[in-house]
């Protein structure tokens, strides 16, 4: 399962909707990249990060030359 670790988004259920109003089950999946984030103490470490996290500069990516 795809979960942010950050915000803790994950994948929520919800419905289909058809044109005569139908209801099957969906799935509505975040969008999860695996980055390299830079800590608060300066080590570099992998984590699964939502664009959402990334954009809104919630984490921050290590410098590279």
């Amino acid at each position: 399962m795809a979960v942010c670790e950050i915000c803790k988004k994950r994948t929520r259920i919800g419905n289909n909707v058809s044109h005569a109003n139908n209801k099957t089950k969906r799935t509505f999946k975040p969008n999860i990249q695996r980055i390299r984030v830079q800590l608060k103490d300066g080590t570099v470490k992998r984590m699964k990060v939502c664009t959402r996290c990334i954009r809104s500069g919630r984490i921050e990516k290590p410098y590279r030359d």
